[in-house]
């Protein structure tokens, strides 16, 4: 057993997030944990690696046959347990190599030595399936290959639990794939996951065991190898009863135009001279449902985006 959460409590103010919750990870596997928005999913794992400091809960981490008491992330980081937010954390306007040994520089007499950080670099690239080169700026990568870059950054930290909070939440069916595979791999050099995710499809695919979590509770642990766990079987568990009819017929009431872009354009935040979005039109009635569809890189995150104010449009 490389991991066990023993009756971890946490509190805030006026709120139990997480009450004497139970989690057991094996090493080597990819251990998959679900549950309702608010469940506490991403509080158990700022537990776990240290963003909540000892102290600040109540309850007991072991870790490789050990109590570990985190005083905060680097510590954590320091034994190899390492945590990839669902809001990334790179520099945009740094290159790839300086965002992978970000805060964990190569140092020689003194001086980061660059040229062992590139050399560095390309190879972590090329283990997470990357053919950028690493001083490709950041801010010309999409969400899927800045994934990819958080994932090289953690191997370059000798990581032996790697968690990764909704990494394919923002990702289209290609990108989520790859990821995934990235795991499957990671797992076969004994690297051991953690995955929190609301893509049941994804988690049957990978997962070794699931954890449910239900009100801040551990409510299931299901083990995969023993038998196929069927997504009805972990629905009825994250939400505490038998879901008859998961998607119910609908009537809309679709009323007049709410919201309207008309020839639509944005420019990029870092770059300025490049226009992104080029003249879009969009309607949006009261009542309905606007789906945005594309391929990776066609401007769907980046239109919302501008109409919300992140970048200039016009």
């Amino acid at each position: 057993m490389l991991l066990e959460m023993r009756n971890i409590r946490k509190t805030f103010p006026g709120v139990v997030a997480l009450n004497q919750v139970n989690l057991r990870v094996r090493a080597g596997e990819i251990h998959a944990i679900v549950g309702e928005n608010g469940a506490g999913k991403s509080t158990l794992m700022k537990v776990l690696s240290g963003v909540y400091p000892h102290g600040s809960y109540e309850g007991e981490i072991v870790f490789e046959g050990q109590v570990r008491e985190f005083g905060g992330i680097r510590e954590s980081e320091h034994l190899g347990v390492i945590i990839i937010h669902q809001e990334l954390a790179l520099v945009p306007l740094l290159s790839i190599a300086e965002n992978v040994f970000l805060g964990n520089e190569t140092a020689r007499f003194g001086v980061i030595d660059w040229m062992a950080a590139h050399s560095k670099t390309q190879a972590l690239l090329k283990k997470v399936g990357l053919k950028e080169l690493p001083d490709t700026p950041v801010s010309q990568l999409g969400v899927g290959k800045q994934q990819l870059v958080e994932i090289a950054k953690a191997l370059s930290r000798q990581v032996r639990l790697l968690i990764l909070d909704e990494p394919t939440a923002s990702l289209n069916e290609n990108d989520s794939q790859a990821l995934l595979d990235l795991l499957l791999e990671l797992k076969g050099q004994g690297i051991t996951c953690i995955l929190i995710s609301h893509k049941l499809n994804e988690i049957s695919r990978v997962a070794d065991t699931i954890t449910v979590l239900r009100d801040g509770s551990t409510v299931a642990s299901l083990d995969c190898q023993a038998g196929p766990v069927s997504e009805d079987r972990v629905i009825q568990a994250m939400v505490g009863r038998e879901m008859a009819d998961r998607y119910p017929q609908r009537q809309p009431d679709i009323g007049e135009t709410v919201f309207e872009v008309r020839n639509w354009r944005a420019h990029h935040p870092q770059q300025g001279g490049r226009e992104f979005i080029k003249g879009i039109d969009l309607h949006v009635r009261q009542g309905e449902i606007v789906g945005i569809a594309g391929l990776m890189g066609a401007g769907r995150t980046e239109l919302a985006m501008s109409i919300f104010g992140r970048s200039w449009g016009h």
